[in-house]
């Protein structure tokens, strides 16, 4: 079997960023201080002119970003995920999402996969967040395919936006000829009839593992790639939900807040079903390989698979 391609999200961020600059010479990105690690400075490189280094000063790159929006060109601002949903909330809240200006975040180094930074840099937290400034956009791509539609998805549509990328080297798995990015609809990747996972983010992949793992127990799981998590496809959530009787959701984001809860909301207004969060329970990360962190808090395949099982 041939190898399968992987790519860092992260990695398809700074690419798009590239291939949008080409085309649109409104587009300009900010950064701070972190242009290697976030990729901007792949579009710096290529545009120098449309980058601004704000420094290690991200809360004021927000600020900048938003006076910049004002004038009718599209800022995308970066840094790590833990920095720009974290140190700037205030400014992302009250000088992006109050006066709704069309700023796109790009957040990077998500998760517990930033892995040896540990748990000072991994950001569990930030959907949660961002989940509650009124009219803020969240869309977690899963792949490298999927990432740089969402960018362009994003520069398209009018109002702030949350893109969350991650440092991990991840497969592709949406290469194919009929794929297609909205932002707001999920993606039923695998059909099933007795539970369905929802996931989002590098899960996805996982989730999809974990499934040919239960198919071999003889269940038959559901899969849909939820990449918006504001606004969530709720027409979905209850038509699988209503279809299979059990949901189960898989995250690299805390248990609270994120799609875990965005679906328990759907679903308890809508359709109430038995379900299961997967995802970083009420704990902090830790310094780690990427790979084995994800083994050790069971959100690799066989741990999404063991924790499904016990679930049924």
């Amino acid at each position: 079997m041939a190898d399968v391609k992987k790519i860092a999200t992260r990695e398809s961020y700074g690419n798009a960023l590239v291939a949008l600059g080409e085309k649109y010479d409104n587009l300009v990105v900010l950064d701070a201080d972190l242009a290697e690690a976030t990729k901007t400075g792949i579009f710096k490189k290529a545009f120098p002119e449309r980058h601004i280094d704000c420094g290690i000063a991200e809360s004021n790159m927000v600020g900048i970003a938003a006076g910049i929006a004002s004038t009718g060109k599209v800022p995308f601002c970066s840094s790590f995920a833990m920095f720009a949903a974290g140190r700037a909330f205030e400014q992302v809240r009250n000088s992006v999402g109050y006066p709704h200006l069309n700023v796109k975040i790009g957040a990077t180094h998500a998760g517990i996969s930033v892995g040896e930074d540990g748990a000072s840099h991994q950001c569990n937290e930030d959907i949660a967040l961002m989940r509650t400034i009124p009219g803020m956009t969240i869309i977690n791509p899963s792949d490298d395919v999927e990432a740089k539609a969402a960018v362009e998805a994003a520069y398209k549509m009018d109002g702030p936006v949350y893109l969350r990328f991650g440092r991990l080297a991840v497969p592709v798995i949406n290469d194919n000829a009929d794929y297609k990015f909205e932002i707001g609809k999920g993606v039923v990747l695998k059909e099933g009839k007795d539970l369905t996972i929802f996931a989002t983010g590098l899960e996805v992949n996982e989730s999809l593992e974990a499934a040919k793992k239960l198919a071999e127990d003889g269940i038959d799981a559901e899969v849909i790639n939820i990449h918006t998590i504001k606004p969530i496809d709720a027409d979905l959530i209850v038509k699988s939900a209503s279809k299979t009787g059990k949901v189960v959701t898989v995250e690299e984001h805390s248990v609270i807040g994120g799609l875990g809860g965005a679906v328990a909301e759907v679903l308890s207004e809508k359709c109430p079903t038995k379900m299961l969060r997967i995802g970083v329970k009420d704990t902090f990360g830790e310094s780690g390989p990427a790979v084995k962190l994800l083994a050790k808090y069971e959100l690799d395949a066989e741990g999404i698979y063991k924790q499904i099982k016990e679930f049924i």
